[in-house]
């Protein structure tokens, strides 16, 4: 009965000893399946991206969309691409980085398309609302560079977009004395300026202490920039009658830096005139 009982042992752990050597040479079988499957279909997705058909061959496949300012020349330009390229390898991604890179452009998104085989930009461009010259240190000395900004502060080279002097549009703002100091307080400033009646030609923001604008009231102290800044364009709109009550030749400017008390200024220094705003 033990050796009965030994030998069936012995049988039943051979058998399992085979069936373990099966087991392992079909998953050995079945990885080099997978591997030579994937290989085949890498391959073959390399063959098939590789193929004339889903190549990029002339600047002709890249089209250009949203632009307004910019023309498209200007726009393709700037993308760093070499011919022929395959659409797929192309990183859209990074083309659109480095065209957000350069100041006119806002936003770009680049997308393939397959049939036929091209690119799609889509450009959001910096829309200019003022002129003026920018203020940057160079080393140990100053310099100055004119410019456009767009409601945000961005400053962007004068040169960018040429097609505003063609179609006539320039913005008639003027900005002198901007600097970096100013730009974070440019878009609510500018906001207020694109609502206010009282049409604003120039801004002269060269001191800190004193905003000074020149408008069609005449010229205008505002004081350093602050938040009371709507309310002082609001007082200033309710002054239009001040033509029919004074010589305005005589007013050297309106001083709006205490908006509970608006002053005149007159030649003499030591002469101001309170008004009322209402």
């Amino acid at each position: 009965m033990a050796n009965s009982i030994g030998s069936v042992s012995q049988s039943d752990l051979v058998s399992r000893r085979q069936k373990l050597q099966r087991q392992r040479r079909l998953k050995l079988v079945v990885i080099i399946w997978q591997i030579l499957a994937v290989s085949s279909f890498a391959t073959s997705l390399l063959w098939a991206i590789t193929q004339p058909i889903w190549l990029i061959t002339t600047q002709e496949q890249l089209t250009v969309e949203g632009n307004q300012l910019l023309s498209d020349r200007a726009i393709l330009s700037l993308i760093a691409l070499d011919y022929p390229q395959s659409l797929w390898i192309i990183q859209t991604q990074i083309l659109a980085k480095n065209l957000e890179s350069h100041s006119p452009i806002a936003k770009a998104k680049i997308s393939r398309h397959l049939f036929p085989p091209s690119l799609r930009i889509k450009i959001t461009e910096r829309r200019p609302v003022a002129i003026t010259q920018l203020k940057s240190k160079v080393g140990t000395s100053n310099s100055q560079k004119m410019g456009w900004l767009d409601t945000q502060g961005n400053w962007i080279p004068l040169e960018s977009f040429s097609a505003l002097e063609r179609t006539g549009s320039l913005p008639t703002l003027k900005v002198i004395g901007f600097t970096e100091q100013y730009r974070q307080y440019w878009h609510p400033l500018y906001q207020s300026l694109s609502r206010s009646p009282v049409k604003v030609f120039e801004i002269n923001c060269q001191d800190p202490g004193n905003l000074i604008l020149i408008t069609e009231l005449g010229v205008v102290h505002i004081g350093p920039y602050s938040s009371k800044f709507s309310e002082q364009l609001n007082i200033l709109d309710r002054m239009r009658e001040l033509p029919n009550k004074i010589d305005v030749r005589q007013i050297v400017y309106i001083n709006l830096k205490n908006p509970d008390s608006p002053l005149i200024q007159l030649p003499n220094k030591s002469r101001a005139i309170k008004i009322q705003s209402n």
